[in-house]
């Protein structure tokens, strides 16, 4: 999920009561909420940054590491505000083991909540590289952005008010987050059964695997994925006013083995963590007057190797083009 989703949920657990254990409770568990994502440089790499994004930093090891490393620096932030007569009066005590206990709760947190997009996570990096996918929420979900936030907010209210019982938006909040996921899982497994049905009804075939992604802000609404020995065949399932589904009308081939693939992956590093990193791969192969244009992309977010948010692309020269400087090859 996004790092505002994620730094609610730790906003909602700390107003839901959790804060109150020792003082910085609230904002251990707001970072340690995101803790995991240190790796988002890898964005910095561009697309070659997939192969390390939600991995080590995601992965057993780190979360035994990162959380600890975070309690143990706000417990010495606060001894060192304490020795220079900075540190705020009203703070509660801070304890260490209580912070220890919120830097653990709100980095698994982050995992369970990044284990419900169609990106996937790998939490048992370094001793498995497998992804894990929930296929649950889009990744920017605003309804959990409203219901956390207004818990969140009510409870604060509740608490500058003077009145009693201010956990109880935080905790209402927390129980809605839970049952709106535990209906967009349900209505996800749903969603595939029946995109599978009517496509083998429609005599297409056979389907070798269906992925339902949601969609941004419309939890009525599934993108639809059909894996056949052909290629994928895309769609979209409404809920409203009746389940149904929308195909398009041709199969769109993966082309996955075409050994241009293994070039492509030996010639660019940025080509090969694509293939690493993609879970519905699939590459449009062009003729240049420079060589081969070899261009993957991954049906999860397009349904066309060269659109979407991700691509990558690779031009596999003829001999002699690429040591020729008078060459103008994109």
């Amino acid at each position: 999920m996004d790092n505002i989703a994620h730094a609610l949920t730790g906003a909602a657990l700390g107003e839901a009561g959790l804060k109150r254990l020792t003082g910085l409770g609230m904002p251990v568990l707001i970072l340690s909420a995101n803790l995991p994502d240190v790796d988002a440089i890898a964005f910095f790499a561009g697309s070659g940054g997939l192969a390390l994004r939600r991995g080590w930093s995601h992965g057993p090891l780190a979360l035994v590491i990162l959380p600890a490393l975070l309690a143990l620096a706000m417990f010495a932030f606060d001894r060192w505000q304490t020795r220079r007569g900075t540190r705020p009066d009203k703070r509660l005590p801070v304890h260490l083991k209580p912070l220890l206990l919120l830097s653990y709760i709100g980095a698994v947190s982050h995992i369970l909540l990044d284990l419900l997009n169609t990106y996937g996570v790998r939490f048992l990096m370094p001793f498995s590289e497998r992804w894990f996918y929930g296929d649950v929420l889009f990744i920017v979900d605003p309804w959990i952005w409203l219901g956390l936030g207004l818990g969140v907010w009510f409870s604060r209210r509740r608490a500058s008010g003077g009145k009693r019982n201010i956990a109880a938006p935080a905790v209402g909040a927390l129980l809605g987050a839970t049952l709106y996921i535990g209906a967009m899982y349900a209505g996800g497994r749903v969603a595939e059964h029946i995109a599978a049905r009517e496509f083998r009804e429609s005599g297409s075939g056979s389907p070798e695997s269906v992925l339902a992604s949601p969609v941004f802000a419309d939890p009525l609404r599934r993108e639809i994925l059909v894996q056949t020995a052909e290629g994928y065949r895309f769609g979209d399932l409404r809920w409203t006013p009746s389940p149904r589904v929308n195909f398009e009308p041709l199969n769109i081939p993966t082309n996955m083995d075409d050994p241009a693939i293994d070039q492509a992956a030996a010639q660019d590093k940025r080509f090969a963590d694509f293939l690493y990193w993609s879970r519905y791969p699939f590459v449009v192969i062009e003729p240049s007057e420079c060589g081969t244009r070899v261009t993957i992309g991954d049906g999860r977010y397009s349904r066309r190797p060269d659109s979407g948010p991700f691509s990558t692309s690779v031009l596999l020269r003829e001999a002699g083009v690429a040591d020729d400087p008078t060459e103008q090859c994109p």
